[in-house]
């Protein structure tokens, strides 16, 4: 599986969001998206999962432009995991990751015994299946995250979007979430928050700038002091951590420095 997008370009009225952006997502690679707010992280990967329709490129997925294909066919091969989710009714666990299995039934059909498997088996991978028949709104931000996840393997995708999924959550619910991500080895592309985290967990990053791939690569390549300076404002210091192998970012501020 492999997905290539090439010069996706989105604006409103006059105003460019995105523009020619090209990237590309190989079989289980974990890539991820940095950029200040505003730089499009997020407009990206809604063109990507087809929120919005950007006014020109295309998205190859193995061979096929993925806007030919139908919504529920997409589905069936994306799913997305964003922020915290406003859940409105009184849907227990097991109905949120039963949604998952939407895709794959016709409009009226019930579950059958092997969705039930599939949401079990979900819930489990995640470590959530106590949690099965409590309310959806009753759980801690990290929980309710650890459920959405669930509900994309109940999807059995072959694409997870991860949009800033940790924002909110203190860090001990960042690790655990990024931690379950890499674990189940699905093709993943991320937009984040933290550059460390990115850089643990990314096998490659691309950066964006007022919305343009100014820069990609490994965490390696791309977490240098010069283009964290040019993209984000901020003086750093790079390390490579004793322990993990990967970059480290201290972030220096001005009243250290003058």
């Amino acid at each position: 599986m492999n997905v290539q997008v090439e010069e996706l370009s989105y604006q409103i009225q006059d105003k460019r969001i995105i523009e020619a952006i090209g990237l590309q997502v190989k079989q289980g690679e974990f890539i991820g998206l940095i950029g200040p707010n505003g730089s499009g992280k997020s407009t990206l990967l809604k063109a990507i999962y087809r929120v919005l329709e950007p006014q020109a490129g295309r998205i190859i997925w193995d061979g096929k432009d993925l806007f030919h294909l139908s919504h529920k066919e997409t589905a069936k091969r994306m799913a997305v995991v964003s922020q915290e989710t406003s859940v409105t009714f009184d849907f227990t666990v097991k109905d949120i990751v039963s949604m998952g299995r939407t895709p794959h039934k016709s409009i009226f059909e019930s579950d059958t015994k092997k969705d039930k498997e599939i949401v079990e088996e979900s819930l489990d991978k995640v470590g959530m299946s106590h949690y099965a028949d409590r309310s959806f709104t009753t759980l801690s931000g990290g929980e309710k995250q650890r459920v959405l996840i669930a509900r994309a393997l109940a999807q059995q995708a072959q694409f997870l979007i991860l949009d800033e999924p940790t924002n909110h959550l203190d860090i001990r619910y960042q690790l655990q979430i990024m931690d379950l991500v890499k674990r189940l080895r699905i093709t993943t592309l991320a937009a984040l928050h933290d550059l460390n985290i990115a850089s643990f967990y990314c096998d490659r990053i691309y950066v964006l700038k007022a919305g343009r791939v100014v820069a990609s690569g490994s965490p390696e390549l791309i977490l240098i002091p010069e283009l964290l300076q040019d993209v984000f404002g901020v003086t750093a210091e790079i390390a490579i951590h004793h322990i993990t192998g990967k970059p480290h970012i201290i972030f220096l501020p001005e009243m250290a420095i003058f």
